[in-house]
């Protein structure tokens, strides 16, 4: 077995409480002192790109607990400080912006539960998508530090499983790295492989769940999506790739990267740090057996987050047809970094 280097370390307890009528003006507050674990690296970037410094991560964090303890329709919701700056980093420390994500997030993870809720590992259907190798995180970082996520088309049987498990598994590879700080700062980088991709992958998605489902990523996903890379794309599926692309916003677009083989691709990553199947050194089998240990370390502290609760009603709810307008806002307003 393969230890990462990157372990990510337990979350802390989850500090969230219901709001009573008795008591609209907040939710009660525990005391955390947050200790940075960014490496020297990453404190670099973070403030040259994020704007952050200690000062400001330590007002920012105070403000955002504030507002979510007087929010009229969170009811509960973490507040440890990993876990808000999820929401901070990925908005650059602006505050309105980072409490906008926050609202969508809880919102789609409510108004979308077979896509974000009851996720884990020992849901047999789950666990065999995992383990037959359609998504996992790569061991090692890239040159940029970001966390690489692989995925692998031709491994996830569309006749077996549908859209709907695809974006389960998904969601649980996210909830499991989102509170890791270096990937907070540095990002992500994602390899799709797409040989194997079918019209019956294609088939089993509506054009709604196709627009719901980008629109999640790009706007209510605390994830800084750096680089997108697509290899091995069919002919007969690039109308659809087109398709999706158009719905993403520009700057996301802009960081998508079409690759016609591996050997083009591996000019762009690293290819030790790639399965050996792809020209790396460490075996598939081992990256996802590493992978499902982890997922096992942190199964409570993603099953918990089935606990937050934001109040939906018909005009604030962020995930209407008409564009996925936000509770505060408009989606196609935001930018993602």
């Amino acid at each position: 077995m393969h230890s990462s280097p990157d372990r990510i370390k337990p979350i802390c307890l989850l500090n969230c409480s219901r709001k009573t009528e008795n008591n609209m003006g907040g939710q009660e507050q525990q005391t955390e002192v947050y200790k940075c674990n960014l490496s020297s690296q990453a404190q670099a970037i973070a403030k040259s790109e994020l704007r952050e410094d200690e000062k400001t991560r330590e007002h920012c964090l105070a403000q955002f607990r504030d507002w979510i303890s007087k929010h009229p329709s969170i009811k509960k919701c973490r507040t440890d400080a990993v876990f808000l700056l999820r929401f901070l980093r990925t908005k650059k420390f602006s505050l309105p912006l980072a409490q906008e994500m926050l609202e969508r997030y809880l919102t789609i993870r409510q108004t979308y539960p077979d896509w974000f809720q009851n996720l884990n590992i020992d849901d047999p259907d789950i666990e065999a998508i995992i383990d037959a190798g359609y998504l996992v995180p790569l061991i090692k970082r890239d040159s940029h530090g970001r966390k690489v996520i692989l995925s692998c088309a031709g491994r996830f049987d569309p006749y077996k499983y549908t859209s709907a498990q695809m974006v389960r598994v998904h969601s649980l590879v996210c909830e499991a790295l989102m509170d890791d700080e270096e990937s907070q700062v540095h990002g992500y980088t994602h390899l799709n492989d797409e040989s194997g991709l079918t019209m019956g992958h294609l088939s089993s998605w509506s054009f709604s769940d196709i627009r719901n489902m980008l629109g999640c990523i790009q706007n209510s996903t605390p994830m800084r999506h750096k680089e997108t890379h697509l290899v091995n794309v069919p002919g007969c599926t690039m109308k659809f790739i087109e398709l999706a692309l158009s719905l993403l916003n520009d700057k996301l677009r802009s960081r998508v990267l079409l690759h016609k083989t591996l050997d083009e691709l591996r000019q762009t990553i690293d290819p030790k740090i790639l399965p050996r199947e792809y020209g790396g050194e460490v075996p598939l089998a081992d990256m996802i057996a590493d992978f499902k240990k982890l997922l096992r370390e942190k199964g409570e502290s993603i099953k918990a987050l089935d606990d937050m609760f934001i109040e939906i009603s018909p005009k604030n709810n962020c995930a209407s047809s008409e564009g996925l307008g936000g509770i505060s806002g408009s989606f196609r307003k935001l930018e993602v970094d």
